[in-house]
């Protein structure tokens, strides 16, 4: 079975392989990929794993405090819309990149006859947030745009899909979404941007302002916007492409523009103004700011009046690759918890010795193993739809999936990007007070997941699509179906009070389905974040227990005291906090939950409580 990892070999969380060291996505890759995928992609990981852990984790760091700078205007006055870059982060992106992180889902990659499953770009989207979750958000978008391009074009874009999946670096396209208004926010149906047809320029035209626009300078933005005599709200929305450079010039890549000196000609750009970057708390290796339209050429993306539709499709998977992200970040502030606990001496001891920080990092790690297995298992039905789909299934074939993931995609979002604010702060204090300084990852690690639970959805707005889900769907019925599957599949002995509260959980978190389908509009709202927190919480709980019933089956017992241990946090409500019970869990399973030590699993039954 192995051994643990000793965590006191290593100075900090950097310089090393972040794939070789994460045995939670070691396992959940391994359990949802077709073995021949993972064959193939295990070494790759391996490789991008030292890629992340070396260069750009160190580059990150230096973008931090360099990061990318808006030249709006030239000496002359005239509008250039540059940004200027530095170049740490100019080798992250080629690295990166070419490495296949957007081309290998769309393109087969060298020695395979198709693409990778989607599940393989949120491993590596995962790995990369290590060490720059800012970066993820290019990186998330460009995939986003080139899916919708896939779905929805009919070849007219040809041009702007390959450079999107582009696996040599000059010859990529960046992509992004402006979607945000100043005066609509979330509610995307506001939006006033409109869009008009110039026949001769054989082009859309674009006029109006975004407000919140990541990865400004992208050569390839979407862009929603209302055409002549469309109806108000999301229903009247139509798709756009906008391209960085004037389209007349043919499509402008990230080679294209660096032949230029500096910022490209006036002539050479589209007809928009980027007024300002903003000034973030965090993820300052993506330039975020406001964008207005002028008269700004676009091409229509499918149909007239459907963009709000495809505009799902691209959250949908950007709303995944935000929690691979979340995943990501927690990873790494869990490896450096992990490093500086096992390191840092106090009264006489390694902080690590201490039962308050022992159940401090049994608590991170379990978040973490929970927060990876489910949205892993959420990758693998969205790969599994993509796949199907390309391979020619009929939207009815694939009805069951659509709806579950219509339900389990917002949650993935909701829940990681609130994990992964906690367990960044965690990470902040175990670090102490070097912690809250600049000069140590944890500073960024928090700042840079506080915009998680932000980016594609607040919270509040994900718990209502969990609800729309639920009410024009029925969403709740391949649920029920997936967790009763699994608790069928739970035998194991050692298992079976966890999987009886499980159950038993199930069993409310159905009632309270039935309720909300029930009760008044202003009911269903104040619910609906509970709601979403408790479907997170029973499906993970019986995801964890299937994993650990499998890898009973196959003589190891750890995981099994990672699941007991999530039922027993997030389900179970002890008397008097607990505290009466005299579980000791923490101190006696900490090697094998926290420096996943191997666990025989005869003695998995033993529970473990106070001495009498």
């Amino acid at each position: 079975m192995g051994a643990g990892i000793d965590y006191g070999n290593l100075d900090e969380g950097r310089h090393v392989n972040y794939w070789a060291l994460d045995r939670t996505l070691q396992r959940e890759l391994r359990r949802v990929y077709d073995p021949t995928d993972f064959e193939w992609a295990e070494p790759r990981l391996e490789e991008f794993g030292e890629l992340i852990g070396h260069t750009v984790a160190d580059n990150a760091d230096y973008i931090d405090d360099h990061g990318p700078e808006l030249e709006t205007y030239d000496e002359y006055g005239d509008v250039q819309n540059f940004v200027r870059y530095p170049a740490e982060q100019r080798e992250n992106e080629r690295a990166v990149y070419e490495a296949g992180i957007v081309a290998d889902a769309f393109e087969a990659p060298p020695g395979r006859d198709e693409p990778v499953p989607f599940s393989h770009f949120l491993a590596m989207l995962h790995l990369l947030s290590y060490a720059d979750a800012g970066f993820g958000c290019p990186v998330a978008m460009t995939a986003g745009a080139a899916l919708v391009l896939e779905r929805f074009d009919e070849d007219d874009l040809e041009g702007y899909y390959h450079g999107l999946v582009s696996r040599d670096y000059d010859g990529l396209i960046e992509g992004a979404m402006f979607l945000t208004e100043e005066q609509g926010g979330s509610d995307v149906g506001a939006n006033e941007t409109t869009a008009r047809y110039d026949e001769e320029a054989d082009c859309w035209r674009l006029t109006g302002e975004k407000w919140f626009c990541s990865n400004i300078d992208a050569e390839g933005t979407l862009a929603l916007a209302r055409t002549e005599d469309a109806p108000a709200g999301t229903d009247g929305l139509s798709m756009f492409l906008v391209p960085h450079g004037d389209p007349e010039g043919g499509v402008l890549t990230v080679g294209d523009r660096r032949e230029f000196e500096g910022a490209p000609p006036g002539e050479a750009l589209n007809d928009q103004l980027y007024r300002r970057l903003k000034d973030k708390l965090g993820t300052i290796s993506v330039p975020t700011g406001e964008v207005e339209f002028d008269k700004t050429k676009a091409f229509l993306v499918g149909e007239r009046e459907a963009g709000f539709r495809q505009m799902t499709e691209m959250l949908n998977l950007e709303r995944l690759a935000n929690a691979a992200a979340s995943c990501g970040v927690m990873g790494r502030a869990l490896l450096e918890s992990r490093v500086q606990a096992a390191t840092r001496e106090a009264f006489g001891k390694t902080i690590d010795e201490f039962p308050l920080m022992r159940e401090d990092l049994v608590g991170m790690t379990v978040d973490y193993e929970a927060a990876t297995a489910y949205v892993a298992e959420v990758g693998r039905l969205f790969s599994e739809r993509e796949r199907a789909r390309r391979n020619g299934a009929s939207r009815d074939e694939l009805d069951d999936e659509y709806r579950l993931l219509r339900m389990l995609i917002p949650i993935a979002k909701l829940r990681t990007g609130r994990m992964a604010v906690d367990t960044t702060s965690y990470a902040m204090e175990i670090q102490g007070g070097n912690g809250y300084v600049d000069d140590f990852v944890t500073n960024r690690l928090l700042r840079d997941a506080q915009v998680l639970p932000i980016w594609e959805g607040t919270e509040n707005v994900l718990s209502l699509d969990v609800v729309r889900a639920l009410e024009r769907e029925n969403a709740h019925e391949p649920f029920m179906q997936t967790v009763e599957e699994r608790l069928e599949a739970v035998t194991h002995p050692a298992l079976a009070d966890a999987a009886d509260t499980v159950a038993s959980e199930y069993e409310e978190v159905t009632a309270a389905l039935v309720t909300l389908a029930e009760a008044d509009p202003d009911y269903v709202q104040l619910s609906a974040k509970r709601l979403a927190h408790y479907v997170f919480e029973v499906f993970t709980a019986s995801l964890l227990l299937e994993e650990a019933q499998a890898d009973l089956e196959d003589g190891d017992g750890r995981t099994a005291l990672v699941a007991r241990q999530f039922v027993m946090t997030e389900l179970e409500t002890g008397e008097a906090r607990g505290i009466t019970g005299g579980d000791r869990t923490v101190l006696e399973a900490f090697e094998a939950i926290v420096h996943h030590a191997p666990v025989d699993p005869e003695t998995v039954a033993e529970t473990v409580t106070a001495d009498d």
